[in-house]
C-alpha cells in the first residue's frame, strides 16, 4: 500500500524526505502516466508519495533586486499569464505549447525540470536564461546552476533529501529577447522531435551582444550550443541565421526512436536554430515584418 503525505509547511516536507524514499508530486501530471504505463508492462513497483502541493510560500513568480524567482509549485498558466518582459518571451511560449489548458494549469514549471526528461520544453528555455535551480533540505539551501542541475537521462542533481523549492533567473543589463521553436508531430499535445530556445542581447545597431542557445530533444540531456554563441556575438541579428552550419550542432548526439532518426532530429535542429532567429530578426523594433 502506498503511502500518502501531504505537510503544509516545508520544514514538515523536509523532515519527511529526509527520513525516508519518497516519490515528490505537485501538479502529478508526468508522475501519474508513468506509473500506469509502468503498470501496463507488469511492473507494480512503487515509492510513497511526498505531494507539496500544498505547502505554503512555494508558489508564484516574484521580481527581485537581481533575479526573478519561479515557486516550485508556479504552473505553466502562471507564467503564461505572468507580466515578464521580453526576456521570457521564449519561456512564455513553450508554456502555451505544453499540452492543454488542463495540463498548463497543474503542471509546474519545476515538475518539468525535475522529470529530466529529454525532450523536456522548459529545460532548453532555462538553459538560455541561464536559470539557477534552488534545493532546500534540512541542512540548509543551495543553488544549483541550470547546466549542472540535468546531469543524465532522467537524472538530476536533486539529492535523496532535498526538495526543489524555486527557479531563479538573473536580470540583464542590455536589452534581451528569448524566443523558442520546437516540431513535433503535431503543434500540441505531443512529445517534441526537436527544441531550440535563445535568449538574444542586443544593441541599438541590432548587433549581438551575446547569446545563449540550447537544443533539447537531440541529446541525452539539453545543450547548449556554445561554438554556435561564440560565432554570432558580435553578428548583425539580421544576418545571424544564414550563418548557421552543421559543425555548430555537432555536439548534440540524436537518437534513432520511433519518432525520428537521428538524421531527420539533426535536420531538424538546424533548421529549427535558423527559423528562430529570422523570427527574432524580424521582431527588432523598426523592422518591417
Amino acid at each position: 500500500m502506498v503511502v500518502y503525505y501531504r505537510p503544509d509547511t516545508l520544514a514538515e516536507a523536509l523532515a519527511l524526505r529526509a527520513k525516508a524514499d519518497l516519490t515528490v508530486l505537485s501538479g502529478g501530471t508526468d508522475v501519474y502516466p508513468a506509473k500506469a504505463a509502468r503498470a501496463g508492462w507488469g511492473d507494480m513497483a512503487h515509492t510513497d508519495v511526498l505531494d507539496i502541493s500544498a505547502v505554503a510560500g512555494l508558489k508564484g513568480i516574484v521580481e527581485q533586486a537581481a533575479c526573478w524567482r519561479l515557486g516550485a509549485l508556479t504552473t505553466w498558466t502562471d507564467l503564461i499569464e505572468a507580466d515578464l518582459p521580453p526576456l521570457f518571451a521564449g519561456y512564455q511560449r513553450a508554456a502555451r505549447e505544453i499540452g492543454g489548458v488542463q495540463i498548463q494549469n497543474c503542471g509546474t514549471l519545476v515538475g518539468n525540470i525535475c522529470t529530466a526528461s529529454p525532450a523536456g520544453d522548459g529545460a532548453p528555455n532555462l538553459l538560455a536564461l541561464e536559470a539557477e535551480v534552488e534545493l532546500a533540505s534540512l541542512g540548509g539551501t543551495r543553488r544549483v546552476e541550470m547546466a549542472d542541475f540535468i546531469d543524465g537521462y532522467r537524472h538530476t542533481a536533486c539529492r535523496s533529501d532535498e526538495i526543489v523549492t524555486a527557479i531563479r533567473i538573473p536580470k540583464r543589463a542590455r536589452r534581451a529577447r528569448g524566443h523558442f521553436r520546437k516540431l513535433g508531430a503535431r503543434k500540441y499535445l505531443v512529445i517534441s522531435i526537436a527544441i531550440v530556445a535563445a535568449v538574444i542581447e542586443t544593441d541599438a545597431a541590432g548587433t549581438i551582444a551575446a547569446c545563449r542557445l540550447a537544443v533539447g530533444a537531440c541529446s541525452a540531456v539539453p545543450l547548449r550550443l556554445t561554438a554556435l554563441e561564440a560565432a554570432l556575438t558580435g553578428v548583425p541579428l539580421a544576418t545571424a541565421g544564414a550563418r548557421v552550419t552543421d559543425q555548430h550542432l555537432s555536439a548534440l548526439s540524436p537518437i534513432d526512436d520511433i519518432r525520428a532518426s537521428a538524421a531527420y532530429r539533426r535536420a531538424a535542429a538546424l533548421a529549427l536554430t535558423r527559423d528562430l532567429l529570422a523570427d527574432l530578426a524580424d521582431a527588432q523594433p523598426g523592422r518591417a515584418a
